[in-house]
């Protein structure tokens, strides 16, 4: 199917060929018949990915404050490459959509072939949360019910401004939103005076009764709302403009009355002066978006909807809301429309955009014709592999790890990239053209049923992979599985048990290897090579400094992400193993509340192992960024190794050695896969053996769940 994509590197906007997105119980897929663009937001991506490597630091210094900090720790080589891979994925653009629902699961109140607007992307077909979809009136037009999210975010401000009949507000900025809001507010019984430096814009809000004002004819923008007004402050601004300067935000609270209302809806810069504010008690908010909802996991991830008593306006009822009123003429659209293109003028429409040739609403137009959207999942590249090796690699899961470390190193054992997938279809087909991989498809299931792809890389969310593995295994395919490989003890005893029967009936077995890189790291190898040496036992210390990620991430969600001891701190667990090389006999855990979350990313694990051997894990979330990820220390029989962060390692007391050093860090995923790509040429045995994969799998599981 076609879809819009941008280019961060270089701002091109360009329409690509992706698989077709896949469905599920969570998301309502929809034939797009026309998307809008939005003038502020899209063109707001599309400078910034014209603009230079300077511009883009002077945009984003928040990023440039975390790239710093990597850099500390990672080094330079380790830091660029992660920003480059960052950059050259591909941007879906669009969140204004018109379409047809193709499928949609029976809890959902949408049925097939009904006409919906949604946050969609600009593509043929899209897969949406049900919450951010909503139905369209029978006599409201597919052009007209593009503007609903557009229509849905002025509403939210509005919402937030209470305005009430006969009060007087200001509109700053008349761009699309903006415009939408001078008629919601109008709607509501209040007067209106609209600001901007485009006549065109203010003309458009004369006719929907506003007083206007050209900022660029005034020289005094405050005296002149004030002598609109009558010489009276106002009882609300909304700020619905796109500026980096601080002068908005002063004026409107020179014009606000006290105990007022600032909505901000757009951005501007937000040096505040106190005494503006102080001394007028106004209230100073910022709109979130369509409305309550957004941005939030449960509501748009999950379809969990909030109560309506509890919130009556969520960002589906914003939209909904905003449908109804087109549909009573209350509000007027169709003179928004400044321009219709087709999707393979997209390039043409969005080059409009970037040079500010268009100030009102751009459409897009698809297919109307089922017959010429193409549904397909899969789609194959002409990709000569007469020279790969034996190893026809399927991928399962291509988010930035999996396509800035594991499918490099996959494609430098000259393996035969056959199928990579990724449910949405973008990213598939963007690591199909970088990797060289024949096709790519949104259908796991083309992957795991293929007879000709003999290992599976699976790099999904976690709460996947178990569910993945034994199918593939079940299907005779070797596994390359990201950590952790099931989140709960009944999937590991499903695996466990298959390769049981596989035993008894001695057949051949599929390989099974999960991503615990860190015991390949050179250092590792080195730091077990001297541990060998020494019989006795051993103390293991291992501090992570893992840093802060918010509650809402996904791998804080225990059904997802396991929580972060299970997701990520089954890290170590292994590497404890490995060092020490014997089985882990018992296990203690203590943990910092933490009243966000159900299960702390704050804790000390300490594991015994059959020898007497100790480790203790700290791993925690609330260090510095600019302190060292990853700090291992071993004493053993008078002697001391130190590892920092893969980059250096030391010893003390130990003979022939002082210290190891690389300029990057270096966690072993290369050697990982290395050694897994000659298991399954039958050159060695399996790189991790099972046995320490389950016992490792249930000691971590069982320490996330005696946290809950």
């Amino acid at each position: 199917m076609k879809q819009i994509l941008q280019n961060l590197k270089n701002g091109q906007t360009y329409v690509e060929d992706v698989p077709a997105p896949g469905s599920s119980a969570g998301t309502v897929l929809i034939q797009t018949l026309n998307t809008l663009i939005s003038i502020g937001t899209e063109k707001m991506a599309v400078d910034f990915g014209r603009s230079s490597i300077i511009g883009k630091i002077r945009k984003q210094p928040d990023k440039v404050r975390m790239v710093l900090n990597k850099v500390k720790t990672d080094g330079i080589i380790a830091t660029y490459e992660s920003v480059q891979a960052k950059l050259e994925q591909p941007l879906p653009l669009g969140y204004c959509n018109v379409g047809i629902v193709l499928k949609s699961s029976n809890q959902h109140s949408f049925k097939v072939g009904e006409r919906v607007a949604s946050n969609g992307a600009h593509a043929e077909i899209v897969g949406v949360s049900p919450n951010l979809c909503c139905k369209i009136p029978d006599n409201v037009s597919d052009q007209q019910a593009a503007f609903t999210v557009m229509g849905a975010i002025a509403l939210q401000g509005v919402r937030l401004a209470r305005p009430t009949l006969g009060e007087t507000f200001v509109v700053m900025g008349l761009g699309l939103v903006g415009l939408l809001t001078v008629q919601l507010l109008r709607a509501s019984g209040c007067k209106v005076i609209a600001i901007d430096f485009d006549e065109k814009k203010l003309e458009q809000a004369a006719q929907y009764q506003a007083k206007t004002i050209n900022a660029a004819k005034v020289s005094d923008v405050v005296q002149a709302i004030l002598h609109a007004n009558n010489g009276e402050e106002c009882d609300g601004i909304l700020m619905t403009l796109s500026t980096d300067k601080d002068e908005p935000i002063h004026n409107a609270a020179q014009v606000c009355r006290k105990r007022g209302r600032i909505i901000l809806v757009g951005v501007t810069g937000l040096k505040l002066s106190r005494a503006d504010f102080y001394e007028k008690e106004i209230s100073f908010q910022v709109s979130c978006s369509y409305g309550p909802g957004r941005y939030d996991p449960v509501y748009e991830e999950k379809g969990n909807d909030y109560p309506k008593p509890f919130v009556r306006w969520t960002s589906q009822r914003n939209m909904q809301a905003f449908l109804d009123m087109v549909s009573l003429g209350k509000i007027v659209v169709d003179d928004l429309i400044s321009h219709v293109f087709s999707v393979d003028e997209a390039a043409q429409a969005y080059e409009l955009v970037a040079k500010g040739q268009t100030t009102l609403g751009v459409l897009l137009k698809f297919s109307e014709s089922e017959t010429k959207v193409s549904k397909s999942q899969t789609i194959s590249y002409a990709v000569d592999l007469s020279k790969a090796s034996a190893i026809q690699v399927g991928v399962i899961g291509v988010g930035n790890y999996a396509q800035r470390i594991l499918l490099p190193y996959f494609k430098q054992q000259a393996t035969k990239m056959h199928t990579v997938c990724s449910f949405g279809g973008v990213s598939a087909a963007h690591a199909a053209k970088k990797f060289g991989f024949r096709f790519s498809t949104s259908s796991a299931e083309e992957v795991i049923t293929s007879s000709e792809i003999n290992s599976v890389v699976v790099a999904t969310r976690h709460n996947t992979h178990a569910s993945y593995v034994l199918k593939c295994l079940e299907a005779g395919k070797h596994v390359f599985v990201e950590k952790p490989f099931a989140l709960r003890l009944d999937e590991v005893d499903a695996i466990e048990s298959y390769y049981a029967r596989m035993l008894a009936s001695k057949k051949t077995v599929p390989l099974l290897t999960v991503g615990f890189n860190r015991r390949f790291s050179p250092f590792s190898q080195k730091m077990k090579s001297l541990l060998d040496r020494e019989p006795a036992p051993k103390t293991l210390i291992m501090t992570i400094n893992a840093g802060f990620i918010p509650a809402d991430h996904w791998t804080q969600d225990l059904e997802i992400g396991g929580g972060r001891l299970v997701g990520e701190a089954c890290h170590f667990i292994d590497l404890a193993r490995f060092f020490i090389g014997r089985k882990i006999i018992n296990f203690s855990v203590n943990a910092l509340p933490n009243k966000q979350l159900s299960q702390s990313d704050c804790a000390t694990i300490s594991l015994t192992f059959e020898d007497g051997s100790q480790a203790t894990i700290h791993y925690l979330a609330n260090g510095h960024k600019s302190f060292a990820k990853e700090r291992i220390e071993v004493f053993c029989a008078g002697k001391i190794l130190q590892l920092d962060n893969f980059r250096a390692l030391k010893g003390y007391g130990w003979p022939g050695f002082k210290k190891m050093w690389s300029f990057t860090p270096d966690k072993g995923q290369k050697n990982l896969v290395e050694a897994f790509c000659k298991a399954v040429l039958g050159k060695e045995d399996a790189p991790i053996p099972l046995d320490e994969v389950i016992e490792v799998a249930k000691t971590t599981i069982q320490i996330g769940q005696s946290l809950c």
